[in-house]
């Protein structure tokens, strides 16, 4: 059957400027996290924290997000790094691409449960305004695979189908006519999994408005909608993966995270929101770095009128 329609994939990558490789992947993965810096700092801010709280801990998660990110896709997709003809310095390799969502919220979240410690800061309550910026981060980063031609299902017909072509890690391979090789025209998995994130960002901000949602159950609600997503998607990816039982990896990961969200969800009902309350040090531009000069988090039921009041 004949595509009639095609949804084009970049022709490079990578771009030369002088000495300095200009990597389309790369400037995917910054631009999604100035994103959510900016939402989450809004969302921050909104909750009664400091302005330039999120940069603080930004400067410790994200480092420990990339690590993390790169060690789960090194993990779950090890051929190319420890298989026959692999390269295990490629491991090292991030500008080529590969960032495992787990990974990096699971070290990501070391980084920032360390530097929330050093400011004062309830982790729950930080990450319950960082969830939809993630989900808008996640997003963008997927633009990065669509540049690297890599992310796509099965091969389909249908109008929306990727049209895909062969790749040497930078540019698309052209063939002995001067065009572009085409391998031929799949599923978009990461334009599927683009759009439910923004859906699911939305989603959490709403939930957020409407049940007023602390404790970390929006970052719970996040976990959960992206593991819904990330379920069904990822079983129509065609990529090397690992597998147990001939399913790969990432959907046991996304099944039984989105089941623990779901339980933790349910566990914290009932809880108002955190009155992130600042005191005076915190208002002097935070020249103290100290537990007693940074917020004082309480609960909304600590503001209610006692007996007689």
């Amino acid at each position: 059957m004949t595509v009639l329609a095609t949804i084009p994939s970049p022709t490079q990558g990578v771009w030369e400027l002088g000495p300095l490789p200009i990597r389309a992947y790369a400037l995917c993965i910054v631009a999604g996290i100035i994103a959510a810096a900016w939402i989450t700092e809004k969302r921050w801010v909104a909750r009664g924290g400091a302005p330039g709280d999120v940069i603080d801990i930004a400067t410790w998660a994200v480092p420990f997000g990339i690590v993390g990110g790169r060690i789960y896709h090194v993990i779950s997709s090890p051929r190319a790094y420890f298989g026959e003809n692999g390269d295990p310095l490629r491991a090292f390799a991030i500008w080529e691409g590969g960032l495992g969502i787990w990974g990096a919220i699971a070290l990501g979240g070391v980084g920032a449960w360390i530097a929330c410690r050093r400011r004062g800061i309830p982790l729950p309550a930080f990450a319950d305004a960082l969830a939809p910026g993630l989900l808008v981060a996640q997003a963008i980063g997927r633009l990065g695979n669509w540049f690297n031609n890599e992310l796509y299902g099965g091969p389909t017909d249908l109008p929306w189908a990727l049209r895909i072509y062969e790749w040497d890690g930078a540019q698309a391979v052209v063939g002995a006519d001067g065009q572009p090789v085409v391998l031929g025209t799949f599923h978009p998995t990461f334009l599927y999994e683009l759009l439910w994130n923004l859906a699911a960002a939305a989603v959490v901000i709403w939930a957020d408005r409407r049940f007023r949602l602390g404790h970390g159950r929006a970052f719970a609600l996040y976990v959960a909608s992206y593991c819904l997503g990330r379920f069904w998607i990822e079983l129509l990816r065609t990529d090397p993966a690992e597998t147990f039982f001939g399913v790969r990896l990432n959907v046991f990961t996304a099944g039984v995270l989105g089941l623990l969200a779901v339980a933790y969800f349910i566990w914290q009902r009932g809880r108002p929101r955190e009155v992130i309350e600042r005191g005076p040090a915190a208002a002097a531009d935070r020249e103290d770095d100290s537990p007693q000069a940074e917020d004082a988090v309480v609960s909304e039921d600590d503001h209610r009128p006692g007996p007689g009041a």
